[in-house]
């Protein structure tokens, strides 16, 4: 009976947002404004650091490939919300919610990981100035970006056959704009509570490891930084960390506020916007932070338009 009711489910329909039809267009004009700069941005960072020399360094190594990972992120769920906004088309099959779950845990766990990867290198460029380049070589960045990608696609699997495994036999509509983990549990018809404690370890560990790992970093590069005598030293210092610090706040916050606290206390309403910011505004904001404070990326722009005097 089980399996006859989990099968039975072919499809999901995606509620997305309470709001008025008159409205909808608004919306998806702010969601493809926001997609389309989430894109051209980050493929402008890409491609940036592929062409200027001055950024082959471990830093935009690892930058480069995050904005890599904010556009198939950001394009996992954004492309289907606004097409059910624009046409009004808010079913998913059973197996695209489940890959829609895949890719957007997967990413999101291999962003966790490799903005702890980006603070540990900000670590050894501030802390260990003169073993910076062993200790950020070619094969720690690639042997950091392959962790990376392997924690994320770990966690992924584990949470997409969790929750893909519950029977779903009372209600098919998902009280999100994406298949996502809460709201997925929430309109199981199963026992979830031992899908509840995996997912919630799982995703639990991947989340807050790397975030302490991160504080754990910043915590020894502000040790460091306040030996510095001079404070023109001790600012430049942590001019270098800002941009990276501001996006880890952004991101981490968000998501530990979404997957990090008991399933009782999910308000859907409040999932949704808090969503809106982790999976839509914090990739579209990512490479407008990176860009307007680092002088760096700011040069090599200028230089690739042929604006450097």
């Amino acid at each position: 009976m089980g399996r006859q009711n989990t099968t039975s489910v072919t499809e999901f329909i995606l509620m997305g947002f309470s709001i008025d039809v008159k409205n909808q267009m608004l919306l998806f004009a702010l969601g493809l404004s926001a997609y389309l700069l989430t894109l051209s941005g980050n493929l402008a960072i890409i491609v940036l650091i592929r062409v200027d020399q001055s950024l082959h360094t471990p830093m935009y190594f690892l930058l480069g490939n995050l904005s890599f990972i904010e556009i198939c992120y950001t394009s996992t769920t954004v492309p289907k919300m606004l097409w059910d906004l624009l046409l009004g088309d808010k079913k998913i099959s059973f197996v695209g919610c489940a890959l829609q779950m895949y890719f957007f845990v997967s990413l999101g766990g291999t962003e966790c990981v490799l903005l702890s990867a980006m603070a540990y290198d900000r670590y050894a460029a501030i802390c260990h100035p003169l073993h910076y380049t062993l200790l950020m070589s070619p094969s720690v960045r690639r042997s950091l970006l392959a962790v990376s990608w392997a924690v994320g696609n770990f966690n992924s699997m584990v949470n997409t056959a969790m929750v893909f495994s519950l029977n779903f036999c009372h209600s098919h509509e998902i009280d999100h704009f994406f298949c996502d983990i809460p709201p997925l549990l929430h309109i199981s018809c199963s026992d979830t509570f031992v899908s509840q404690l995996i997912t919630f370890t799982i995703s639990g560990c991947v989340i807050i490891v790397p975030f302490c790992l991160t504080l754990l970093s910043y915590a020894l590069i502000v040790s460091s930084v306040l030996k510095i005598r001079t404070a023109h030293g001790r600012i430049k210092a942590f001019s270098t960390c800002a941009s990276h610090l501001t996006v880890v706040s952004i991101f981490f916050g968000t998501i530990i506020y979404t997957y990090i606290r008991p399933s009782s206390t999910h308000s859907m309403e409040q999932d949704r916007l808090v969503s809106v910011l982790y999976a839509i505004i914090t990739p579209m904001l990512n490479p407008l932070i990176y860009s307007f404070r680092n002088k760096e990326v700011q040069g090599a722009l200028q230089r690739a338009l042929g604006k450097n005097r």
